[in-house]
């Protein structure tokens, strides 16, 4: 099922990649989500458990990449955020089999959502946070520049 998991890490991501290196506490990172920060601390969880992201505690602490935004496919943050990776699901109980509609919907359905996965995936393997992160640098410029 699709849900904002997905831009929530690719919005934390991206942060992180635009701040060089300086780390970032879960406040600072939740305030830019617009979210609470205990949604923030469970995402940044997935993805340090993915490897694209560490901590330090104490002073000067805070979470920062741990890969180049180059290596990091939002294919693999989606498979790293998404417990569930089916965009939609079929019936949860099987359709009446007397009716020719409830007979073929879920083969029929399937195929077309097995067609839209492989396409996402495709799509999300050949994006990544560095060219997320330029074309937000690029829109940023455009709004100063035309207010």
């Amino acid at each position: 099922m699709i849900n904002s998991k997905l831009t929530v890490a690719i919005h934390v991501l991206s942060l992180l990649a635009l701040q060089r290196g300086e780390p970032l506490s879960s406040d600072h990172i939740a305030a830019s989500v617009n979210t609470n920060a205990v949604v923030v601390r469970r995402m940044l969880g997935f993805l340090r458990k993915a490897g694209y992201v560490e901590s330090k505690e104490g002073a000067g602490g805070g979470w920062k990449l741990a890969r180049e935004p180059e290596r990091i496919t939002l294919w693999g943050v989606f498979d790293a955020v998404q417990s569930d990776t089916a965009l939609f699901e079929l019936h949860p109980r099987e359709p009446n089999p007397a009716c020719s509609v409830g007979r073929n919907i879920q083969t029929v359905l399937g195929g077309i959502y097995g067609q839209m996965h492989k396409a996402m995936k495709r799509q999300l393997a050949r994006t990544t946070i560095a060219a997320i992160t330029q074309s937000i640098r690029k829109a940023d410029l455009h709004q100063r520049r035309h207010g």
